[in-house]
């Protein structure tokens, strides 16, 4: 079995291959690895993607859509042949058409599935990419992560990171820029503030500058074509191939020519590096500008850095490196092929790979993309029983809610955890959360010696402990008993960075509420760019709480909702509350980190949270 990482990028799309511990690139195109992002539709209704249509697309302009992951969001129709497409159905087309070309060339399916996209999206548009997902269909389960931290995660598995060390990643894509700050966890990376991006910069748009350098070159040579002529028509688009093509020679050289064949002129212009950096500078200043806002967000300064990753096609632009290294005096990172490198970190992240020879595992911080909600269902991807499970996203969109399930079976030995790696940090107020979910435990919860029961409580903050006992007016009156171990909110549980302490739990009118504190060390609860908390069903003993995330394999994983809404209600009608909660007499609740991957505490073990009773009225 293998995994299988995708970037989905706005000009090029690569895939990655994850199996028995190592990621390699899948060659999809005959020229490179990486394809054209480029979809088209043909006149028997039939699409072609990639190389393929990126040649046809010269000769049939009027049928081809290009960089549309820039449309992503827009309700303006992409017309292919005057038929109407959106972005989110082109999308779903290319990442078919890869995915097929995968299992073809791998003889099967791939057991997981992890797509990228930018950091910078807000909910609107990663919802969007989930719907392009859900339209594609892929096999195996589904699962997201960000540009950034793909990087970061395929940078790690080159170059030794110590946890607590700081990396800056710059990405320069083809379409879309991302900045982001990110630290090494004991389980993997997590981000420090917020990304930073520009939505509409990379490497097409200095194309265009390129493009518009040779239109001024030819003086009104362009403007003469009839652009209802098929040739001319063809012939600007090859023109536009070799602006490209220029653009991307000057990285390694200091001038080059582009080939000029147009029906009324043929010619060359020459082209040289400090020309090309002279129309690309200003821009590039507002991306090391969106870095240092990235870096102002997260709290630290460029010394506090291990190195800043250059990634996407553009940053290998000698002038991109020059500009970071000057602006940051700290050490920058190019990855060999810049457009491989978030696919290879995407098909880690599918695969739950260590990022680290030894036994520290990977479970880090998502984003981005931005949630869709609070409620994405999410199925992730198998790993080994060492390896822990890394960044993901929700998979599915649950309009209306926000909370989410995993499930897998449950009940195994506890096996042991890597300590969360994060530096200690300033502790917030706590803030009390208002929790509303609910899902159902199977019966076999029930039958597993449920040791502890209550039912029909008179008030949702009593103390638990059985029965409730009769209250005793005399000055003597009998102490409240102790609640149980598993109950109780204890320093100890406090004493970790984050932390979360159930204080009611009621049934009524057909809703769970879940009342709980909790402390998520500065951050915000999120649950798909940061911490959040996990509640399942329990009798205080089992399930074992260690199973309660994706940083243990999916045949051996617990059945858990995630939840970081203030409040949040759920119906007992709906099917998560049917499968996590149910008949059991308890919920427990444990932190966790974006990807759903439980936070280990204090004690390298996953005591971060408590149980509490469940009242049923």
């Amino acid at each position: 079995m293998y995994a299988l990482g995708i970037d989905l990028g706005t000009t090029f799309t690569a895939a990655a291959t994850w199996r028995d511990g190592r990621a390699e690139i899948v060659p999809l195109g005959s020229r490179s690895a990486a394809i054209p992002s480029v979809v088209l539709l043909r006149e028997d209704e039939t699409f072609l993607t990639g190389e393929a249509a990126n040649r046809r697309g010269l000769t049939e302009p009027h049928r081809v859509a290009r960089e549309f992951k820039r449309r992503m969001g827009d309700t303006t129709p992409i017309l292919l042949g005057g038929v109407p497409q959106s972005a989110e159905a082109l999308t779903a087309q290319l990442l078919r058409s890869v995915v097929d070309q995968v299992v073809s060339r791998e003889g099967g399916p791939p057991s997981a599935i992890c797509v990228s996209h930018p950091a910078n999206w807000g909910p609107y548009k990663a919802d969007l990419m989930r719907q392009s997902v859900r339209m594609a269909d892929p096999p195996g389960t589904v699962t997201y992560t960000t540009e950034p931290e793909a990087a970061a995660v395929s940078y790690a598995q080159q170059q030794r990171i110590e946890p607590g060390a700081i990396v800056a990643v710059y990405d320069l894509g083809g379409g879309t820029f991302d900045a982001a700050v990110l630290r090494k966890t004991g389980t993997g990376f997590e981000f420090l503030g917020q990304p930073e991006g520009i939505e509409r910069l990379g490497g097409i748009d200095f194309d265009a500058a390129v493009f518009s350098h040779v239109r001024n070159a030819l003086g009104g040579k362009l403007a003469e074509l009839d652009e209802d002529d098929p040739a001319a028509v063809a012939a600007v688009a090859r023109l536009r191939e070799e602006c490209v093509q220029a653009k991307e020679a000057l990285s390694a050289d200091t001038d080059t020519t582009i080939p000029v064949l147009l029906p009324n002129i043929v010619t060359e212009v020459r082209l040289t590096r400090t020309e090309l950096e002279a129309m690309v500078r200003p821009v590039l200043y507002g991306s090391v500008e969106a870095l240092k806002r990235a870096l102002r967000s997260a709290g630290c300064t460029p010394e506090e850095l291990h190195s800043v990753l250059l990634v996407g096609g553009s940053s290998r632009m000698p002038i991109v490196a020059q500009l970071v290294s000057s602006e940051f005096g700290r050490p920058v990172a190019v990855d060999a092929h810049p457009k491989h490198a978030v696919a290879l970190g995407a098909a880690w992240l599918a695969g739950g790979a260590s990022d680290e020879p030894a036994d520290t595992v990977l479970a880090t911080a998502a984003v981005a993309p931005a949630p869709v909600s609070a409620a994405d269902v999410e199925e992730v991807a198998p790993v080994s029983p060492a390896l822990p499970r890394a960044t993901v996203t929700g998979v599915a969109s649950v309009p209306g809610s926000s909370s989410g399930e995993t499930t897998g079976p449950i009940g195994i030995p506890e096996a042991p955890a890597s300590p969360d790696g994060a530096p200690a940090g300033v502790r917030p107020a706590r803030r009390r959360m208002l929790v509303g979910a609910g899902l159902v435990l199977a019966a076999v919860l029930v039958a597993s010696g449920v040791a502890y029961a209550q039912y029909g409580r008179d008030s949702d903050d009593e103390a638990a402990g059985g029965p409730t006992p009769a209250v005793n007016t005399s000055p003597a009156a009998t102490p409240s008993p102790v609640p149980p171990a598993d109950e109780q909110c204890t320093d100890e549980i406090k004493s970790n960075r984050r932390w979360a302490c159930l204080t009611s739990a009621v049934i009524s009118g057909g809703k769970l509420t879940l009342k709980y504190d909790a402390e998520y060390a500065g951050s915000k609860p999120d649950v798909n760019k940061g911490y959040h908390v996990h509640f399942y069903g329990s009798d205080g003993r089992n399930p074992p709480d260690h199973v309660m995330g994706s940083h243990v394999p999916k045949s051996q994983r617990g059945t858990y909702y995630y939840d970081d809404r203030e409040p949040s209600v759920l119906s007992t009608d709906d099917h998560r509350f049917t499968s996590a909660i149910g008949n059991a007499k308890k919920v427990c609740v444990r932190i966790a980190i974006a990807g759903h991957g439980l936070v280990p505490d204090n004690n390298s073990t996953y005591r971060t949270g408590n149980c509490w009773p469940i009242t049923r009225r």
